[in-house]
């Protein structure tokens, strides 16, 4: 039956560019944060398997994502000339996300076909904005949802939201202090 589902499956895949708007979420509220926008492109490819309208989507992105932090506001950074900083991460993500598209609307879905998809996103840190408040870890691992259409069965616009389940930067100055990622996004991919 695998063989068979899998044989039968419908794979594409195309480039995808996104906007996103992301703010850190620190362990203690010790200093404000600010959501900042940042932006991905990428490939995207999905697999559907035809009839049940389920199948999976993963992909390659580079992403930019951050937000303002606020370490002026606290003298153990402020003592050392730290101000507020835009604390971007440069980072290489692969989704990988269960997918399900509704596919029998009675031929409408040839025009516009709803879908939602859940699942991780691994991020590999490979550059960051200069902040010598803290520490960038070299990935992450964050969990993404998110609802979409698909217009003429190839144009694919989705928005969602994505929140990192294991931290991303940690302070030098304090012990615990630790940040995650989360945000909104919203996407584009043409697939062929």
């Amino acid at each position: 039956m695998a063989v068979a589902l899998g044989a039968s499956a419908k794979f594409r895949v195309g480039p995808t560019a996104g906007v996103n708007f992301d703010k850190y979420s620190w362990s203690q509220d010790l200093i404000s944060t600010d959501m900042r926008v940042g932006y991905s492109v990428g490939a995207l490819c999905e697999v559907m398997i035809p009839g049940i309208g389920f199948g999976i989507d993963f992909g390659l992105k580079y992403v930019n994502r951050g937000g303002k932090c606020g370490f002026g506001e606290q003298f153990v950074w402020s003592s050392d000339g730290i101000t507020d900083t835009d604390l971007r991460l440069h980072t290489i993500q692969i989704p990988l996300n269960l997918r399900f598209k509704w596919t029998r609307m009675d031929g409408f879905e040839n025009y516009l076909a709803p879908f939602a998809y859940a699942g991780p996103q691994f991020n590999f840190n490979v550059a960051n904005s200069s902040c010598p408040a803290v520490n960038r870890y070299k990935a992450a691992v964050g969990l993404a949802v998110g609802i979409g259409v698909e217009i003429y069965k190839r144009y694919q616009l989705s928005g969602g939201y994505v929140w990192d389940v294991t931290d991303d930067v940690e302070t030098y100055k304090l012990d615990n202090f630790t940040a995650t990622l989360s945000g909104w996004m919203i996407d584009f991919a043409v697939l062929f």
